[in-house]
């Protein structure tokens, strides 16, 4: 009896060994068939450098403070020659201070003092109108002003419509209307434009145009014998050719149309 149960216990150890070496063995020919885990890549590092940014919006005329600058890194080959770079400069962000923004800043685009300009104890228009420029303000109302939705550096042509008597016997009433000035910039609106509604409006009563002399002596002719009215122009037309009209006299032919008045028809003559 007792052989038998050696015998037995012996079997089972021999089987316990046979299974324990048959899931070694399934164990490294499962492993054998995966690759081996390649070695990592080394991460390319870009060149950099730091530039100048704007930490916060900067609106048209507004003044440059210490506050609204920061230092940025700057993939080396994407900054241009007109950023400003910590390692060529690393005053530059006291040296721009107090400078006046000839352009609107978004909070992050690099600082390019091409659209920055020195007051040097001018007021803001003087320090933002190019060289040779004038600034020439008219009065506007939200008729002729579309409506509220010319903001400063948007662009418009200036329309000059005047009412004539007509040289016939009837008295028939002429209505002259011509575009007298194209692509003009808008400087300014009464005051600078405020949020209304989640979008920028101003209803405003004068406006403040960016004229050349004789731009100038054409509007101040034309405010003296019609009513002004300001066209916004598209932002893809600010580089289309402007139309020579400084000459606010000259006639052009139109449409008749009739315009019953008290009952009375009477042929009007709009411009086109």
């Amino acid at each position: 009896m007792w052989k038998v149960k050696r015998m037995n216990t012996a079997r089972i150890v021999v089987l316990a060994i046979a299974l324990g070496a048959g899931g070694i063995a399934a164990y490294l020919a499962s492993g054998s068939d995966s690759p081996p885990p390649q070695p990592s890549q080394p991460v390319a590092q870009v060149p950099t450098v730091e530039v100048l940014v704007a930490k916060s919006d900067i609106g048209l005329g507004q003044s440059v403070k210490t506050e609204d600058l920061q230092w940025q890194t700057w993939p080396a080959a994407g900054a241009s020659g007109t950023f400003i770079k910590k390692g060529e400069r690393p005053e530059a962000a006291t040296q721009v201070t107090g400078s006046i923004a000839r352009a609107p800043f978004i909070a992050g685009e690099p600082i390019r003092e091409a659209k920055l300009v020195k007051a040097d104890g001018s007021g803001f228009m003087a320090a933002i109108l190019p060289t040779g420029m004038r600034a020439v303000s008219t009065e506007i109302s939200p008729e002729t002003g579309a409506g509220g939705f010319i903001l400063p550096n948007d662009r418009v042509d200036v329309l000059l419509t005047k009412r004539e008597k007509a040289a016939d016997s009837r008295g028939a009433e002429i209505v002259n209307s011509e575009v007298i000035l194209t692509n003009v910039r808008v400087l300014a609106i009464d005051q600078a434009p405020k949020e209304k509604d989640g979008q920028n409006a101003v209803v405003g009563k004068t406006v403040t145009l960016e004229l050349r002399p004789e731009q100038a002596e054409t509007l101040a002719r034309s405010r003296q014998t019609g009513t002004l009215s300001l066209a916004l122009r598209s932002i893809a037309d600010v580089n289309a050719p402007e139309i020579q009209t400084d000459d606010p006299q000259r006639s052009r032919r139109g449409e008749s149309v009739n315009i019953v008045r008290y009952g009375v028809n009477s042929p009007t003559t709009m411009q086109k």
